[in-house]
């Protein structure tokens, strides 16, 4: 089967499945390791293997994908309209002093095409892990301390927007931090840097947007 553009990825519905909807996740997690045990006999599946080799880690990927009518008795199903596929993901890190085991389920609107599939979520962890990296080198997200009620979600949230913004400003050719750290000395950029995050802002005017 030929794989998909690229572009349908960002379409379509890839949710990783987490132990806070505990049915769901007992479902699939139930129907995948019962088709292991019968080795999928039965099962309409489709199957892919990855190994990538890195300066260090040795990370082995495998994606099973079953469609959902395998699940008859989904639960909720009204919560879930458009679901075609469930999918498991094993990884294996061999590192140079350990190694680690993975497995982890999500829930789809693609078919089942576990090449395709397994891409997309491959894509999916290189951009956090690159938006983590950046986020604790610019803004030390992983010292904060704020832990009380909702202040965790929305400063996390103040600071992807930040990041964006700070992304998509170009008149200052210089790294985040220090584009973060001119914005603080200079009321003018600050306000250079929150217009950027508008997709259509413009300066009209070549007047200071801040007077000491």
């Amino acid at each position: 089967m030929g794989i998909p553009p690229a572009s349908s990825i960002a379409a379509s519905c890839l949710l990783k499945l987490k132990a806070n909807h505990p049915t769901l996740h007992n479902q699939v997690q139930q129907l995948f390791q019962t088709a292991q045990k019968n080795e999928f006999s039965g099962i309409d599946f489709t199957h892919d293997k990855r190994i990538e080799k890195g300066y260090h880690p040795i990370e082995i990927r495998e994606v099973w994908v079953i469609p959902i009518t395998a699940i008859p008795d989904l639960h909720q199903p009204k919560s879930w309209a458009g679901l075609k596929s469930v999918v498991m993901v094993h990884r294996i890190r061999h590192l140079w002093n350990k190694t680690t085991y993975e497995t982890h389920y999500y829930l789809t609107s693609l078919d089942s095409n576990a090449e395709f599939i397994g891409r997309a979520i491959r894509q999916h962890w290189e951009i956090e892990n690159s938006a983590h990296w950046t986020l604790d080198c610019t803004f030390f997200k992983d010292k904060c301390r704020i832990r009380s009620f909702q202040s965790p979600r929305n400063f996390s949230l103040l600071r992807r927007l930040a990041l964006n913004a700070l992304n998509r400003e170009s008149t200052y050719n210089r790294s985040l931090r220090q584009k973060s750290n001119r914005a603080a000395m200079d009321n003018n950029y600050m306000l250079q840097i929150l217009l950027s995050g508008f997709p259509d802002s413009t300066l009209e005017s070549s007047e200071p947007l801040c007077q000491a």
